[in-house]
């Protein structure tokens, strides 16, 4: 009784932490260790962080482009910095410059936790240190290009699973990025400009993005950069403005980013009104199916129903209807790709088994409640197109009230 009045008296003295005591007011048993903390009192920012409720999870926060050089890294630093001056603890995970004096500078300004040295085939590469920025623990970091593949060796393959787990600490995350990266629209930019973008973002990734800053700039005033050696060497700069920097090229690719950056807006409405009560007040939503096959040019037509789902926050199904002709390893291969393509855009599958494409397409619209529906359409003629014209007729006679999109799936 006297040990456990002491230990409790420093405890309110102290309060350091007394282990080894039984429950109560039970004598402490003599075969168990007690252990107690050193006599060290906590320190008043101890105190503090026992006393504020710790974040479960950080905020996103996505500066979003249409090219190189619009400022998506300039205005992340400048953010950065701008917290940092109010008192918030930043660093720098990555920020790559590419030679630009001006960002260079802004970087000086913050402190940069040092990359992870990794070795690939007899070559040394340097990647973000993601342990080493969770053991510095700061309030917000900064990752330029989220849509970057990790050298091999390095925690995750993608620099955006890096994220991932600094948000899941709860870090606050700055990042940078340009809309042809993002999984959903990489058919539409291969249309625009003929490259086939490799390095992607999953869209569920985007769903995760609390807030979203487009980092704008007219086309001229792009091109005007570039001829000036502000984002490429003057040596590349002519070959570029000939090629990814056309006009009609930017235009196109600043379109796409204005509609991203406005369906985040409409989501951010949605959830406002949502949690002010008037959801009521808001349409139903939109349920968009599409019709996949083993065709290749399959992607293009699934990624152009997400666009649309997208847009109007609709709900996103793809449809299947095996009749046979399928059968092959290659084309299952194919199918099995195509549905995975679609089930990174949230894309829930339907699948269905019988003679008609267009009966069953009509009985899951029915049974799913789809208002939209999007058909691809080859260049055909003659028996095929036939057909094809045929079906399309056969749904319509049979399918309830329905929106239906026909898309040319030809690639350009």
């Amino acid at each position: 009784m006297a040990a456990t009045k002491t230990a409790d008296a420093a405890k309110r003295r102290t309060g350091f932490a007394v282990l080894g005591f039984t429950r109560g007011d039970d004598p402490v048993d003599s075969n168990q260790e007690m252990s107690i903390i050193h006599n060290v009192p906590k320190t008043p920012e101890q105190w503090l962080e026992e006393a504020v409720p710790q974040k479960k999870q950080g905020i996103f926060k996505l500066f979003l482009g249409y090219a190189p050089g619009v400022g998506k890294t300039f205005n992340m630093l400048s953010e950065g910095i701008r917290r940092y001056s109010r008192g918030e603890d930043v660093v720098i995970g990555v920020v790559e410059t590419h030679g630009r004096t001006g960002i260079a500078e802004l970087a000086s300004k913050l402190e940069t936790v040092p990359r992870r040295a990794i070795e690939y085939k007899g070559t040394g590469f340097e990647e973000m240190d993601v342990d080493g920025i969770l053991s510095r623990k700061p309030a917000v970091a900064l990752v330029d290009e989220l849509a970057h593949t990790n050298i091999e060796g390095s925690k995750y393959p993608k620099r955006y699973q890096d994220v991932i787990e600094l948000l899941d600490a709860g870090i606050d995350v700055l990042s940078t990025m340009n809309v042809q990266h993002i999984e959903s629209q990489v058919p539409a930019v291969l249309n625009i400009t003929g490259i086939q973008v490799r390095e992607t973002v999953p869209d569920w990734v985007m769903q995760k993005v609390n807030e979203i800053v487009l980092a704008d700039l007219t086309p001229e005033a792009l091109q005007t950069r570039m001829r000036r050696g502000d984002i490429y060497p003057l040596d590349r700069a002519e070959r570029a403005l000939g090629h990814f920097f056309k006009p009609g090229n930017l235009i196109a690719l600043r379109e796409l980013a204005l509609q991203q950056v406005a369906r985040a807006v409409d989501r951010s409405l949605e959830s406002y009104l949502e949690k002010q009560g008037l959801a009521a007040n808001l349409a139903l939503r939109e349920r968009i199916a599409v019709c996949a096959s083993s065709s290749p040019a399959a992607q293009y037509l699934i990624a152009r129903a997400a666009r649309m789902a997208q847009r109007v926050d609709g709900e996103l199904y793809i449809i299947y209807v095996d009749i046979g002709t399928d059968e092959s390893p290659q084309d299952q291969r194919s199918l099995a790709q195509n549905l995975r393509f679609g089930e990174n855009f949230g894309g829930k599958i339907l699948r269905a088994k019988g003679k008609s494409v267009a009966e069953e397409v009509a009985k899951l619209v029915r049974e799913k409640h789809i208002t939209q529906v999007v058909f691809g359409r080859s260049a055909q003629t003659g028996l095929r197109k036939y057909l094809y014209l045929s079906a399309i007729h056969k749904f319509l006679r049979d399918a309830p009230a329905v929106d239906v999109h026909i898309v040319t799936q030809e690639m350009k």
